[in-house]
């Protein structure tokens, strides 16, 4: 996938608009650019035991990891002699620590950033781990975006990874939608006698889209921003159970954030909850349906996921209620159904009594003799 440098431009729909050339081969379908971004010729992903990793993956992991060299203040040397680097980049904290740090600072995102350079130069190493560290700090990256996004300030290297992002899954789509069979009740089920059916448009399967068709955007518009974020994001999902628990608290984090809603904690200090709440209204941010509905799954993962972490647990939960107070507030009946189911399915995940097999007989139901 080829980059081609481009620049600003103003656009009809949104003065901030940031404008990104594709370009198009007779092999690859076109892909976004990152505005007033030079790609660099150097091009990080799983769980707990790192999986092999081959000669020329370990290559750019290498190299990868030597740019970075130059960014942060300090990279173990550990990582580039791993014997699988890319593995270890995702998952060192020392790392993890720097990024997240940079990419928190007031003057991050710009066009002329080095650190967004390095994100969107590396997922566009077309190496699937590589590609793995980039998601992993996507949480941040599109939480400090949509927070900073009402300041009419340049967010163009932000912008850019997200394009790069949103492009791979359109390419990975082929532009087509998303969608399930939902189990139509007229149909007989194999557990009963089956009738003589009649075809007809009632009967057949029913067709529900979880994400609608892809169209490529080389420009951030205000009218699409919700649904390139949300893209991302589902991207995001697709490889979560491969990303660290600390990115998914981070991005439960940033979804309170988002909520901007006032929750209140008995007992917790008032001043720092005062702080903590005044934090949340500064960073509320519309939240379409486009946006919200991978965000749920995200969550709903870190609730009902199979290995549980209570500190994950714990920021899974509070971003529901607060995604749930928001949907109250705004009086958004889609969200609310959406919320609040979340809420009921993380109650019976928690009451012990629900934690039954029931394809094992109960104890207290056998007849001993």
């Amino acid at each position: 996938m080829s980059g081609s440098s481009s620049s600003s431009s103003s656009d009809p729909d949104s003065p901030r608009a940031t404008r990104v050339t594709a370009v198009k081969t007779s092999e690859t379908p076109p892909s976004t650019s990152a505005p007033d971004f030079q790609p660099s010729p150097t091009f990080a992903p799983t769980s707990e035991t790192p999986p092999p990793s081959s000669a020329s993956s370990s290559s750019v992991a290498r190299s990868s990891i030597q740019s970075l060299s130059s960014i942060l203040s300090s990279v173990p040397s550990s990582l580039a002699s791993s014997p699988n680097p890319s593995f270890s980049l995702l998952h060192d904290p020392i790392i993890s620590s720097q990024i997240s740090s940079l990419l928190r600072h007031p003057d991050s995102g710009s066009g002329d950033h080095n650190l967004c350079r390095w994100l969107y130069d590396t997922f566009h190493s077309t190496d699937p781990q590589l590609q793995l560290v980039v998601l992993r700090f996507l949480p941040i990256i599109a939480g400090v975006y949509l927070t900073r996004v009402s300041r009419r300030k340049s967010l163009a290297g932000f912008e850019a990874i997200l394009l790069a992002l949103y492009a791979h899954e359109t390419t990975a789509r082929r532009g087509q939608p998303v969608t399930v069979h939902v189990p139509d009740l007229s149909h007989s089920s194999i557990y009963h006698e089956a009738k003589p059916s009649t075809k007809t448009n009632a009967t057949e399967l029913n067709l529900a889209v979880i994400s609608s068709s892809l169209e490529p955007h080389g420009t951030m518009r205000s009218t699409k921003r919700a649904r390139i974020v949300g893209v991302a994001l589902e991207l995001y999902y697709s490889k979560i159970s491969q990303l660290p628990v600390t990115s998914k608290i981070e991005f439960c984090e940033f979804c309170e954030i988002w909520a901007g809603q006032e929750i209140s904690n008995h007992g917790d200090d008032n001043n720092g909850s005062n702080a903590a709440n005044k934090e949340k209204r500064k960073g509320r941010i519309p939240l379409a349906w486009e946006l919200l509905q991978p965000t749920l799954r995200i969550i709903g993962h870190c609730l009902l996921g199979p290995h549980r972490n209570k500190e994950l647990y714990d920021a899974a939960s509070s971003a529901t209620k607060s995604l749930y107070a928001r949907s109250l507030h705004d009086i958004d009946a889609k969200a609310i159904l959406a919320t609040s189911s979340l809420l009921r399915l993380q109650k019976m995940a928690s009451d012990p009594k629900n934690n039954v097999g029931y394809t094992e007989i109960p104890k207290v139901n056998v007849i001993t003799l």
